[in-house]
């Protein structure tokens, strides 16, 4: 069977691994995102490139990616945190450094594959898929196809307006995504920005201490919001929540007891539930991407 590198690039970690073409991961890891200087941020993938390609027949390169990725062409017209390949197209600066085939889709996008073609919604023809990682970000099933949008901004979910605050409205990124939560217990908590916290450090503290507690209950509220929007739009067959956050265990059911809170909810409801790959969707999702987009005709 085919392998596989494949690459999950986020604002904090890019996850890698070896993967078979049916989807096993056979190794993985991951290293810090170097997002603000291009020359680095390719060393350290042609660098892991290498370390697999050196003893491994590999068959092909897939790459998760956050922002606005033509996923034919791989162009960045922005690529959300790492701001080293908006308006950059990594494909081809790749193809300078290795002879491998390559292709590359949004990150939302890939937990969406990923979750629609072997994961939790593999039953379903409409369904949304959310992550919350370093923002919020996302994937749209309906009737049985990738909702991409016509300049490639679908899922953009991070951008909807949801709450206002001493009269402003704030995006779902700012208020939704885990490092919007990680944000705020810093604040809270008097710690750097530069501090090293994760969020099942907030969840943990939250068990002995109340302000960190209002603090979640706040953010569930937040995430709740924006999944009761959308599904009053899209009225899909369910909700996969997705993200590092999402092996907290508790998170799920806080979040539909908040949203049993709605008034109109009752009417929209459908069920809300974890994505089945979590870390690996990203990468599980590029690599049926790329098997996708080598065989598409006329490509």
């Amino acid at each position: 069977m085919k392998k596989y590198i494949c690459f999950d690039v986020g604002g904090t970690k890019v996850k890698y691994g070896l993967l078979l073409e049916n989807g096993t991961v056979l190794s993985n890891g991951s290293y810090n995102t170097r997002p603000i200087n291009l020359e680095l941020f390719l060393k350290d993938m042609i660098d892991t490139i290498n370390m697999y390609t050196s003893n491994t027949i590999v068959s092909g390169i897939a790459i998760s990616l956050p922002g606005f990725i033509n996923p034919h062409t791989g162009y960045s017209e922005a690529a959300g945190s790492v701001k080293a390949l908006s308006k950059q197209n990594l494909k081809e600066l790749l193809k300078a450094k290795t002879s491998l085939p390559i292709e590359i889709e949004n990150d939302g996008n890939c937990a969406a594959l990923a979750e629609s073609i072997s994961g939790n919604a593999k039953n379903c023809t409409d369904f949304i898929c959310i992550t919350l990682g370093t923002g919020v970000g996302g994937g749209i099933f309906t009737n049985g196809k990738l909702l991409r949008g016509h300049s490639f901004r679908g899922g953009e979910f991070g951008f909807m307006k949801n709450r206002a605050k001493r009269g402003q409205f704030e995006l779902w990124h700012s208020n939704a995504s885990t490092s919007a939560l990680i944000h705020s217990y810093k604040k809270l908590k008097g710690l750097s920005e530069n501090e090293n916290i994760d969020g099942e450090t907030v969840f943990l503290d939250s068990n002995n201490n109340h302000s960190v507690r209002k603090l979640i209950d706040d953010w569930i509220k937040n995430i709740s919001y924006g999944i009761y929007n959308l599904t009053v739009t899209l009225n899909p067959q369910k909700v996969l929540i997705g993200g590092g956050v999402a092996n907290q265990q508790e998170l799920l059911s806080m979040i539909n007891h908040q949203l049993d809170r709605i008034t109109w909810w009752k009417v929209f409801k459908v069920p809300v539930e974890l994505c089945k790959y979590q870390n690996d969707a990203g990468m599980i999702g590029a690599l049926y991407h790329f098997l996708q987009e080598q065989t598409r005709p006329f490509k």
